[in-house]
């Protein structure tokens, strides 16, 4: 494990093999062991993959400005593409909060990333239609909890249970193993806690003047499409967000991108069918 400092943040990360950047960001509750399997797959495709802790994941800084909204993530990952070294044949892969900001960073600096994939997140215009459906505000109750001074000790509670059971919802059958075993170690202290609910804290805050927040021009290109090819991978039986609700989302995709269902796997799929995912993923970036 090394550390770099990308947009004034140090960022603690994985990484494997030499070639081309391929950045591999993870999402919540999760940490950079989730792409265990997916970084050598890379690296043997000839890629530099790189996986960070999100900004406040621990072994990563917690930020001084306490700053999560998802325009500070996509200004992560394109500091992040300048600081390993990135140039035009990177690509950028996501899962869950990783998948949003890809989506974003692919759309703010297009330049800089030849092809994106994302994991078990739809693009940003389904947003609405997400939290438009009764059932799946359902599955998003914690969206709600983490708004409230509740969240902390709810997940903190009994060895971090919370978790667990958010895992078993949204991958039945999943044997988080030693990946969920790394997610709590990321978030077992206050302040790292603190952060990953800060996401969810800095969605749900709509502030009075968008255009005068932290990272504004970021922000405003998760609403639009990168033009480069992206993989829009999704589990027939994710627990967090309904195959139902997404299956439109090549139209908010650019030309040549494509969504594929991983059947029998739910939201954490990349650790539930690694070797069809990778696979999968080596076609796309390889293309």
């Amino acid at each position: 494990m090394r550390r770099v400092t990308a947009n004034g943040l140090d960022f603690a990360l994985l990484e494997a093999g030499e070639g081309p950047l391929a950045l591999c960001l993870h999402g919540f509750p999760d940490s950079a062991h989730s792409f265990a399997r997916l970084l050598p797959a890379l690296a043997d495709g000839g890629f530099h993959a790189v996986a960070p802790f999100m900004r406040g994941y621990a072994p990563s800084a917690v930020p001084a400005d306490e700053c999560y909204r998802l325009g500070a993530l996509v200004a992560d990952a394109v500091a992040l593409h300048e600081a390993l070294g990135g140039d035009e044949r990177a690509v950028i892969i996501g899962h869950d909060w990783g998948a949003e900001a890809a989506y974003g960073a692919a759309a703010f600096a297009p330049g800089r990333w030849r092809r994106a994939v994302t994991l078990a997140i739809p693009p940003f215009p389904l947003d609405f239609g997400l939290f438009n459906d009764y059932g799946q505000l359902r599955r998003f109750f914690y969206y709600f909890l983490m708004a409230t001074p509740l969240a902390e000790p709810v997940l903190a509670a009994d060895g971090m249970a919370f978790i667990d059971r958010l895992w078993r919802d949204w991958s039945p059958g999943l044997d988080g193993g030693e990946a969920l075993a790394e997610a709590k170690r990321s978030l077992a202290r206050g302040e790292n806690l603190r952060a990953a609910i800060g996401y969810y804290r800095a969605v749900l805050d709509f502030p009075s003047d968008p255009d005068r927040e932290p990272y504004a021009a970021e922000q405003a290109a998760l609403a639009e499409i990168g033009p480069q090819p992206t993989l829009y991978l999704h589990g027939s039986d994710d627990g967090c967000v309904a195959l139902e609700l997404v299956g439109d989302a090549e139209r908010y995709l650019s030309e040549a991108s494509r969504m594929e269902v991983i059947e029998g796997a739910g939201h954490f799929l990349h650790l539930e069918r690694p070797d069809e995912v990778n696979e999968r993923i080596l076609a796309f970036v390889d293309g």
